[in-house]
């Protein structure tokens, strides 16, 4: 069996960027987080013990967003890791994060990298 855990449109107010005005004003980002797991044992035993923890995921990306970064790759990749170091029963992990308006010289909605694996 395969599964999917998806936390999606996680919202946080972060000072990301390459610019001196990012650190000091922040921006708001998105983040999208898809778990790829094997949920065989939690399907069978319900219990959280054996099951990828999902609120668990969200305070490791809410705690990686509050660690100011230049790049959205940084995040991402930081994001990663530590769900793996963390989480138990990962098979594979994707993460989107969105700078919302990026001062990029014209209206953008958002600015998005993902990072996989």
């Amino acid at each position: 069996m395969h599964g999917i855990i998806e936390i999606e449109n996680m919202e946080f107010y972060a000072y990301h960027g390459c610019f001196e005005e990012e650190a000091i004003v922040g921006n708001k980002f998105l983040v999208n987080l898809t778990i790829e797991m094997n949920p065989d044992v939690p399907a069978q035993t319900d219990s959280i013990n054996d099951a990828v923890n999902y609120q668990l995921a969200y305070f490791i990306v809410k705690r990686e967003m509050a660690i100011r970064s230049h790049l959205l790759e940084h995040v991402g990749g930081r994001i990663v890791d530590a769900l793996y170091k963390e989480l138990t029963g990962i098979q594979k992990v994707a993460v989107k994060v969105s700078k919302m308006n990026p001062p990029m010289g014209g209206p953008i909605q958002k600015v998005s990298v993902t990072v996989v694996r």
